[in-house]
């Protein structure tokens, strides 16, 4: 997370600490005495601090077993979270008819105090997304590349970043990507199993990675937009193994906010890629029009 300035609140802490926990484990149920194992915090200090989440309605006390489990003003407050980043019914509209289309989950993230986080997402009934909203990863290469492609200042700003893991970076090929996705209004990105679960680690993540760690991570990423599909370069009915499609969001001062993306996972071919993205770079624009937007120049 950023870093925040001003003195800690360690009553604060205590009370973030409880909600965390339970955060991570949404389906079970806790007596206090284990709560207070699991939080490291005494028994008369925890049972305080739930009694008074629950009579706000954060969380919930089963009468029978005396438990307590996350409660309905967090639905409340995750909501209004959401308005304040701009994402409102109608962008969960349009995630939910991209996903239907395609059968495939659908996302809107951001990067918020220098991370990228989830906003939001819709995902075919039954399906496990391997993400969650409010999931957030370190913005620091090789990841965001789609967060800084519409402003150059702020791809500068990005590459002089310390990445999170080794990369190599071919400067020509970077700059032919970032001119292919602006003049085309997305980004396909290729990976390789490895590459895709190298996301689902870097979850949570600082990005002052133990050099060891950043090695080994360093074998399944290698150069910053090595990994891009670009339509130009890959004519013919081969099949291309694509991990994501994203096409970014702006505001009203054509500034990039957002980014909407489709999780692939599969073989496609080059016209089923050109459908999906026309089809995230749609959502993308209504999502832009909702916020009062509009695109600079491609």
């Amino acid at each position: 997370m950023g870093t925040v300035s001003g003195r800690a609140s360690p009553p604060t802490d205590r009370v973030v600490r409880i909600l965390d926990f339970l955060a991570g484990h949404p389906r079970d149920r806790f007596g206090v005495s284990e709560l207070a194992r699991r939080v490291e915090l005494s028994k008369p200090t925890c049972l305080g601090i739930v009694t008074a989440l629950t009579e706000a309605g954060y969380l919930v006390r089963d009468p029978g077993d005396k438990t307590y489990r996350l409660g309905p003003s967090l639905i409340t407050l995750g909501h209004r979270a959401q308005e304040s980043m701009r994402v409102s019914p109608a962008a969960r509209d349009q995630l939910r008819l991209l996903s239907s289309r395609f059968g495939a989950t659908a996302a809107l993230s951001a990067v918020i105090d220098d991370r990228i986080t989830l906003l939001d997402l819709a995902a075919p009934p039954g399906a496990r997304p391997g993400v969650e909203v409010g999931q957030s990863y370190p913005f620091a290469p090789p990841v965001g590349l789609m967060f800084v492609l519409w402003d150059d200042e702020a791809e500068r700003e990005w590459l002089r970043k310390p990445p999170t893991i080794p990369l190599r970076t071919d400067s020509e090929r970077l700059k032919r990507v970032v001119a292919c996705c602006r003049a085309d209004g997305y980004l396909v990105e290729r990976q390789t199993p490895g590459g895709r679960r190298l996301y689902s680690l870097m979850a949570g993540m600082p990005t002052d990675l133990p050099d060891e760690l950043r090695a080994l991570l360093g074998e399944l990423v290698s150069d910053i937009g090595e990994r891009v599909y670009l339509r130009d370069e890959n004519t013919g009915r081969r099949r291309h193994d694509i991990s994501v499609i994203s096409a970014p969001v702006f505001d009203h001062y054509r500034r990039q906010v957002m980014v909407a993306s489709m999780q692939v996972g599969k073989p496609l071919t080059d016209n089923e890629i050109t459908e999906r993205a026309r089809a995230v770079v749609a959502t993308a624009d209504a999502v832009t029009r909702q916020l009062g937007g509009s695109a600079p120049e491609r």
